[in-house]
């Protein structure tokens, strides 16, 4: 155990740069995976074919293909077709685009849980679609899916790791650095197992919150 700690002081500082860079692809793909997820959402009960079709085929092929690969296509891939991206900015982009399709899903679900009579209300009273989505059904749709959305931001912040395999020296990769050259295998990936738990925790007890609330109501 003192072998652990000591190892823990000398590791700590490195894994940390790590963390930073962890939490930036995390939120930088939740951002973009919410904004793109709201939009397939809303093109996929809009009610106009063209658009509904085009959602759901595109949330298919997004679903159908491993982040692994989405991430080797816009870094390696992308390049070879004139586009240029950092592995930090190839991170973020993938990870958001994978999980727009479920962050779609979700949100789809929650607007389609609220009671057509509000729609229809809304609209008897002049309301067009964006304002009755804007002032009636997203306020309340919001509610609905954020138990589901909380349990998306666990998941991202630990498929965040996968960031490491186009390069970005997140917490997985700096603890796979530091075990390949200390050969100190048991201390370095302890400490990168605790500090995921620790980033997680929150999250987790914050979803937690949500569903009581949601289970009260």
């Amino acid at each position: 155990m003192q072998a652990f700690w000591r190892d823990a002081t000398e590791f700590l500082p490195i894994l940390m740069s790590g963390v930073a860079l962890t939490v930036i692809v995390t939120i930088g793909s939740l951002l973009l995976s919410t904004a793109l997820g709201l939009v397939w959402a809303l093109m996929r009960v809009s009610g106009i074919g063209v658009f509904s079709g085009f959602s759901a085929g595109l949330i298919n092929v997004i679903r159908g293909i491993p982040i692994i690969v989405l991430l080797f296509y816009l870094y390696f891939v992308m390049p070879e077709l004139g586009l240029t991206l950092t592995a930090l900015q190839a991170a973020i982009l993938g990870l958001g685009i994978a999980y727009s399709a479920y962050q779609a899903e979700n949100f789809r679900a929650g607007i389609e849980a609220i009671d057509k009579g509000q729609i229809e209300a809304a609209q008897a009273i002049g309301m067009g679609w964006w304002q009755t989505m804007r002032r009636v059904v997203l306020p309340q749709a919001v509610k609905i899916v954020l138990p589901p959305y909380g349990n998306i931001m666990i998941m991202m912040l630990k498929d965040s790791s996968q960031a490491s395999t186009i390069t970005v020296a997140e917490l997985a990769l700096q603890g796979k650095l530091i075990a390949s050259s200390t050969f100190k295998n048991t201390s370095v990936f302890t400490l990168v197992a605790l500090m995921y738990l620790t980033m997680s925790i929150p999250l987790i007890l914050l979803v937690r919150h949500f569903e009581k609330r949601g289970d009260q109501k």
